[in-house]
């Protein structure tokens, strides 16, 4: 049984306990906290059992060390712990004697968890090894600095005395530029005083240029009048011309209308004196066909089909240009009830895009979206628009709306077992039909 500073031996820290030890103390507990019962951990530490122990050597390490100082329980049950990882060094320091090849912190972090005799001295032996080391360090680190710094300070004087050479050879580089820019300068300000007279010499030739090109622009403007006085009389001659040809053909229509009513008016007078009457009758209204809106929705309900035979919605969907209106959940939890809503959406959907596929309809589904939590993802499938009634609105206004916006003639089957929504549909001129005679026919091959 580990011994306790609580129990026989009664010792103490004289000062707090060293970094390196306390770090090393830290790890032990945090690796060992996981494998303990939660029943058994420190309240303050149940809040870290399911970190990893590098987190909870981490976030948890004052949590730790105070529960480890506080809590002698605790600290046997981590002690334990070690002595299943490291059996030998914790026989070693029971029986007294300290491993030679042992680490001091290990040696150090063992000692305060199981308290041997003796176990505060070697802390305090541990925290002044560390210290020693880092004092050691520090100095070699120091050592190392200066020799550093003394090289860096070498070779800054190398590179100063290599920069006051180059300093000087540009300053000798620059007088000699600066000599030749002078140079430069006279130069150019003879070339200035020579550019200017010849730019007093082209003003004066300018000035000449514009009183001959103004000349030029009064005899140009007397030209151009001339021109326009010339291009009136031209086109009062176009038009002329153009009259009388205007003329010379108004007189040959006169002629072919003449003609085309002589014409027109022995045939009214055969037509008369035959008695003929005016036909209204073309060839093609002899063929037996049926004629575009004599049939309507409404009337497909008029044949020998009941109104839950799967047939009656072929009939339907055969029809041109119609519109299948769907209330989705109407049916699914008429037909599939048990299912969640997103599975009961997939299959009433899969099905309806393979009915559109063979019938052409245009097909709508309408599902009920005022209780959503969220938008719903999904891709509808081809062939088939999906909606949601918004927020506050029921799926059944959605469907009213749908069969309004319709043109007045356009044939619309609405299918829902509601027979609020049948009524409604019905007023709008929709066929409302059941939803068990569409599970019927998608359930048919």
């Amino acid at each position: 049984m580990p011994q306790d500073a609580e129990q026989p031996h009664g010792e103490q820290l004289g000062r707090p306990l060293p970094e390196g030890v306390r770090h090393r103390v830290v790890g032990i507990a945090a690796d060992a906290l996981g494998g303990l019962p939660a029943g058994e951990l420190p309240a303050s530490l149940r809040q870290y059992a399911k970190f990893t122990p590098a987190r909870r050597a981490k976030y948890a390490a004052t949590a730790l060390a105070a529960a480890l100082e506080a809590d002698p329980a605790f600290r046997q049950r981590i002690a334990e712990r070690l002595r299943l990882g490291q059996p030998d060094l914790v026989k070693a320091l029971e029986s007294g004697s300290v491993p030679g090849a042992a680490d001091p912190m290990d040696v150090a972090a063992a000692a305060y968890l199981v308290r041997p005799a003796g176990w505060a001295a070697l802390v305090a032996e541990a925290g002044e090894l560390a210290e020693r080391a880092g004092a050691e360090g520090a100095a070699a680190e120091a050592e190392r600095l200066v020799e550093k710094l003394q090289e860096e300070l070498a070779e800054a004087r190398a590179h100063a005395r290599a920069d006051l050479d180059r300093q000087r050879a540009e300053g000798e580089g620059v007088r000699r530029e600066a000599e030749s820019l002078r140079k430069k300068v006279r130069s150019l300000e003879s070339d200035t005083r020579r550019a200017q007279a010849e730019a007093r010499k082209a003003q004066a030739e300018l000035a000449e240029a514009r009183a001959a090109a103004s000349a030029e622009l009064s005899a140009a403007e007397a030209e151009s009048r001339r021109l326009r006085h010339r291009i009136t009389e031209l086109e009062g001659a176009l038009e002329t011309g153009r009259r009388s040809v205007r003329e010379g053909r108004s007189v040959e229509d006169m002629r072919l209308r003449l003609l085309l009513d002589t014409v027109l008016q022995s045939a009214q007078g055969l037509q008369r004196e035959l008695a003929l009457p005016v036909t209204q009758l073309h060839p093609a209204d002899l063929v037996d066909a049926v004629v575009p809106g004599s049939a309507s929705p409404h009337d497909v309900a008029r044949r020998a089909l009941a109104e839950d035979d799967p047939a009656l919605l072929d009939q339907l969907l055969a029809i041109p240009q119609v519109h299948l209106v769907v209330d989705g959940y109407n049916v699914t939890k008429t037909g599939y009830p048990t299912l969640p809503l997103e599975q009961q959406r997939m299959r009433l959907l899969g099905g309806l895009a393979m009915l559109a596929q063979r019938t052409q309809a245009e097909v709508t589904c309408v599902f009920d979206g005022q209780d959503l939590d969220a938008p719903v993802i999904m891709a509808p499938p081809r062939g088939v628009r999906v909606r949601f009634s918004r927020t506050g609105e029921t799926a059944d206004e959605l469907i009213r709306q749908l069969v309004r916006a319709e043109p007045q003639g356009r044939p619309v089957v609405v299918v829902s077992t509601d027979k609020e929504v049948a009524d409604g549909v019905k007023k709008a001129g929709a066929r409302p039909v059941s939803s068990m005679l569409l599970l019927r026919r998608l359930s048919r091959p």
